[in-house]
């Protein structure tokens, strides 16, 4: 139920502040507002302020901003035609559009920068100690505990990290005898590496690596509020990059399609950052936030992106794209994010039938 809750919570504030952007561009350019509706489907609660109506909806997948002439061939009465999106400068359109994708990526920035400012700076450590441990590797096995100091490895003393992650891959897969100090005490552990797919951060595989399954531990420095803004910039920054690289790898076929998540990994990450504390929650958020952001800037009808494509095109055209062209081209983008969606579910429920087995 916490997983629900979560993902209810951080959906629906995302969505909120996504519509929002679009909401208070149109507001501001002088545009109507017909509708503001967090969520699809049918209508929860709803009410009506001035001349638009406020909805909260049963399913909580998205929203929208249903604005006074949206649509170029909606017929628009002569009172209207002043407060007419369809009337109003292109590149008043166009900041209305990228309005809802720019404040997910405003919300990122936000959210890291709070981050470094309230938690500071996480910098990988360089002591060869144990930051976490994974489940149902060697390591955890063994016995191993988070906080663990690693002295040697057959003997041979190590005390950086990087001498430890060598010493363990070097290993061929052979029991290893471990000299761990812990509370004050020393104990020898045997830990035998296992061969397992090594993989960048694009989950690429880059051949054949021997681990334990042990993670690398942080220290946190604290950072003042300049160099947390700082910070939080150049995060966002490397979060963007990472995404396009991550989309162009995978249209590549070089990221397996397999690793696509959806709205059930996202009920289940949701949780269990939930149960970690407020610090990862709002980790997690930002970087849904910026996936939100970055994945509706594609150029793909349907989405933000296909919308600026074909305001794009009336640009340089001098004149809206053909009414025939622009209806094919959503029907097509419409289909392509229908089977995105299915094949997201699909790997989520393969994920949890083989978490059951």
């Amino acid at each position: 139920m916490t997983s629900v809750i979560a993902a209810i919570f951080v959906l629906g504030f995302l969505i909120l502040f996504h519509e929002l952007g679009h909401f208070l561009v149109a507001k501001q350019s002088g545009v109507g507002v017909v509708k503001f509706s967090i969520g699809f489907g049918p209508k929860l609660i709803g009410w009506r302020v001035g001349t638009t109506d406020y909805v909260i909806s049963a399913i909580p997948l998205g929203g929208f901003v249903k604005m006074i002439g949206e649509d170029p061939d909606e017929e628009v009465s002569e009172s209207d035609r002043q407060i007419a999106f369809q009337t109003q400068s292109i590149w008043k359109r166009m900041a209305i559009v990228i309005a809802g994708p720019g404040a997910n990526l405003l919300f990122t920035f936000l959210a890291f920068s709070a981050l470094f400012a309230i938690y500071g700076a996480r910098i990988p450590t360089d002591a060869a100690k144990v930051g976490g441990l994974i489940e149902g590797m060697p390591a955890a096995r063994a016995g191993l505990q988070n906080g663990d100091v690693i002295a040697a490895v057959d003997g041979e003393p190590v005390s950086r990290w990087e001498s430890l992650s060598e010493a363990i891959r070097a290993s061929g897969g052979k029991t290893l005898t471990l000299r761990i100090e812990r509370a004050g005490n020393t104990m020898d552990v045997e830990v035998t590496p296992e061969a397992k797919d090594d993989k960048n951060i694009f989950g690429e595989t880059m051949g054949t690596a021997y681990v334990i399954g042990i993670e690398r531990g942080f220290d946190q420095e604290p950072v003042g509020v300049f160099t947390a803004i700082g910070m939080g910039a150049q995060q966002t920054v490397w979060w963007i990059e990472t995404l396009l690289v991550s989309i162009t790898k995978m249209l590549q076929g070089k990221i397996p399609a397999k690793d696509i998540g959806g709205p059930i990994l996202i009920v289940q990450a949701a949780g269990q950052q939930a149960r970690l504390g407020f610090e990862y929650l709002l980790h997690f958020m930002a970087v849904i936030s910026i996936n939100l952001g970055v994945l509706n800037l594609l150029p793909i009808p349907v989405l933000d992106g296909g919308h600026l494509l074909f305001l794009g095109t009336e640009a340089v055209l001098r004149r809206p794209l053909d009414v025939r062209h622009r209806e094919i081209a959503q029907q097509v983008g419409l289909v392509l994010l229908i089977v995105l969606m299915a094949f997201a579910f699909y790997n989520d429920i393969a994920r949890v039938v083989q978490g059951w087995g």
